[in-house]
């Protein structure tokens, strides 16, 4: 996949550095309180809801990429690039649609840790982000950042 391997695992490096800063940046801070608090819900405006995160996801994905090519003379594969974002928009909104990633947890035999931590129906006696659906959810996003950026890494201009 790599042409120059030791040039290209630094290239891997701050690929991953700026997808992992970008995603945190995206996720907890340009996200708008209605795209988390929609996003899972079902029909079409939870659809629409979770569309928009992730638009607003890979654009700020793409503007970190950017500013590691403007600081380094890095010049990305436009093949290479829109294959690792497909990756990266594609499961961050199959993640954030909630039913996939959650059959998924309860399939791999992770079901109580993903409520661990959740309010009890009917109480809104735990709001916090430290539940295991959160920490599931976020442990999927990162490894699915690592495959996009093998792929965005992997070739050059």
């Amino acid at each position: 996949m790599f042409a120059d391997p030791t040039a290209e695992l630094g290239t891997f490096g701050a690929v991953f550095a700026a997808l992992y800063a970008a995603h945190q940046v995206a996720d907890h801070w340009i996200q708008t309180q209605w795209q988390a608090d929609t996003k899972s819900r079902t029909g079409w405006l939870g659809r629409l809801a979770c569309a928009a995160h992730v638009a607003t996801y890979t654009a700020t994905s793409l503007f970190a990429l950017f500013a590691v090519a403007a600081a380094t003379g890095w010049r990305p594969s436009p093949w290479h690039l829109a294959i690792g974002m497909s990756i990266s928009a594609v499961s961050h909104y199959i993640a954030d649609r909630r039913t996939l990633l959650f059959r998924l947890a309860c399939a791999l035999g992770s079901g109580r840790f993903w409520i661990l931590g959740a309010p009890r129906p009917g109480y809104d006696d735990n709001p916090t982000l430290g539940t295991g659906a959160y920490a599931l959810d976020q442990s999927w996003h990162v490894g699915w950042l690592f495959f996009a950026a093998l792929f965005i890494a992997g070739g050059t201009s």
